[in-house]
């Protein structure tokens, strides 16, 4: 008689199963699952900001939510980022500094000036600042 020789099956592998034959370096897999991770994450939050801002048709009874989408939109917005996605600015928009002056134009001035002088830069970010010289007198001091 012949001997039947069993065949096994292989197993359905799941989505990590499909995830560890696929990447076989542990930091790849955890790259991919970081990603996978962001990607839901976005989801989520473009989900919540879509909400924020239409309006659902009664039919649905799903009742209307009033939030504040701030931090929703931040979280979206450094997620994105995570991806290299900024936003655009427009034409007319300076980058925050108040100047037309864009940040590696910034950095390389620092730069070129760190080379030329031994000197230390201080950048002040809240204005309006007085520089100058203290009065000589005291005039919380009392006398007896």
């Amino acid at each position: 008689m012949p001997e039947e020789v069993k065949k096994e099956e292989p197993k359905k592998k799941g989505i990590l199963g499909k995830l560890k034959a696929a990447a076989d370096d542990k930091e790849e897999q955890l790259a991919i699952l970081s990603t996978f991770v962001r990607l839901g994450i976005l989801v989520w939050s473009g989900g919540i900001l879509t909400l924020a801002y239409i309006k659902l048709p009664p039919a649905l009874g799903i009742p209307e939510q009033k939030l504040d989408p701030t931090f929703i939109a931040s979280v979206f917005t450094g997620v994105l980022a995570t991806f290299g996605v900024q936003a655009a600015k427009k034409a007319g928009e300076s980058n925050g500094n108040g100047s037309g002056i864009s940040k590696a134009d910034m950095e390389r001035l620092i730069a070129a000036a760190a080379q030329t002088a031994p000197a230390q830069t201080i950048r002040i970010e809240q204005a309006p600042i007085q520089i100058g010289f203290a009065s000589t007198e005291k005039p919380y001091q009392t006398t007896v």
